[in-house]
């Protein structure tokens, strides 16, 4: 397979933070077996605008053929390569409260570019407790195993779902063990070392997000509404 051209430069944050979407869509698309899309199509499916997928994918290289379309399981291929997923990747989870169990047993990592090699917790009631991860069990062992594994395997991305009181000591075993890409779901900011890269999810602050529009937009209408009453009188 020959590969398209690459352009130079840095990939913009905003780009390689719609190139998931892209692949997950596409990925969809070729499994109902549509080989090949027009960008119009694909880019309503991913919710952008045609033009801004173009240039998006313009950052990948060059694709798709005019008045045929992108080929879907070529994009989806260049796509993962891009995002270093066209090999599966391991992970480890450490907390196996309920966000921990509830992330470990979404059955969708395999077809998404991961699968998991360990889950962790503390407390010694979880610790031997099996769980069902996707299709396959796997027995919580003590954090204290986590180099150990982490030196054994394959692992490249650790994953934290501890209380917040917990992360920042389990982050620093996750770099001590060699890992240098944390997902933090515990609500604080780790302290971690520059090369090490950490994406922070947040419900609490997803949540605030949406409040503050639902508030603008109660705050809109209330405005509105005697400018209305004023124009009916």
């Amino acid at each position: 397979m020959t590969l398209p051209s690459r352009k130079p430069g840095a990939i913009p944050a905003a780009t390689i933070a719609r190139l998931p979407i892209y692949h997950r869509v596409l990925a969809s698309f070729g499994a109902n077996g549509v080989t090949t899309i027009a960008s119009e199509e694909l880019a309503a499916a991913c919710g952008v605008s045609s033009a801004k997928l173009r240039k998006d994918l313009s950052h990948l290289g060059s694709f798709g053929t005019r008045g045929v379309g992108y080929n879907v399981s070529y994009l989806t291929f260049q796509i993962a390569r891009e995002l270093g997923v066209s090999k599966s990747r391991g992970i480890v989870i450490v907390g196996m409260g309920n966000l921990g169990r509830a992330l470990a047993s979404y059955r969708a990592f395999g077809g998404r570019g991961f699968h998991i090699v360990g889950i962790f917790d503390r407390d010694h009631e979880l610790v031997g407790n099996t769980i069902m991860c996707g299709q396959e069990s796997f027995t919580v062992k003590p954090v204290g195993d986590l180099p150990a594994v982490v030196s054994q395997s394959d692992v490249k991305i650790g994953v934290i779902t501890t209380p917040a009181d917990s992360a920042q000591e389990i982050a620093d075993l996750m770099i001590q063990a060699g890992l240098v890409s944390i997902l933090n779901f515990a609500p604080v900011v780790l302290n971690v070392p520059e090369q090490v890269e950490v994406r922070k999810v947040d419900l609490a602050v997803e949540l605030q997000i949406l409040a503050f529009h639902d508030h603008r937009s109660d705050l809109d209408q209330n405005l509105q509404e005697p400018h209305i009453r004023a124009e009916i009188a």
